[in-house]
């Protein structure tokens, strides 16, 4: 099976627990990367005063890469731990990857 991208942007409140799934699964998920950004827009409900003036929510985005199934297997093990964690995704073909 080809590599993909899996991506996940979660409130941040929840992504220490993601975090922990992950690393509790280094056969599915040898590595990942976690980033800071804004959620945007009218499906992300804005709460904290801070929201509500700034226009955006905290999120959490984590990416990995590898076989589909192996990341498959990985929103298998999100959404059985975590069925109301309010994680948006995607998953992309992968057209190369390496070190440089």
């Amino acid at each position: 099976m080809a590599d993909v991208l899996l991506t996940l942007i979660m409130p941040d409140n929840v992504a220490q627990h993601v975090e922990d799934l992950l690393l509790a699964r280094p056969d599915l998920v040898p590595g990942f990367t976690v980033n800071a950004a804004e959620g945007h827009g009218a499906v992300i409900p804005l709460v904290e005063d801070a929201e509500l003036v700034a226009g955006h929510a905290p999120r959490t985005v984590i990416r990995t890469v590898g076989p589909e199934a192996a990341k498959r297997e990985v929103l298998t093990l999100i959404k059985q731990n975590m069925p109301n964690a309010n994680i948006f995704f995607w998953l992309v073909p992968v057209i190369d990857m390496g070190r440089l």
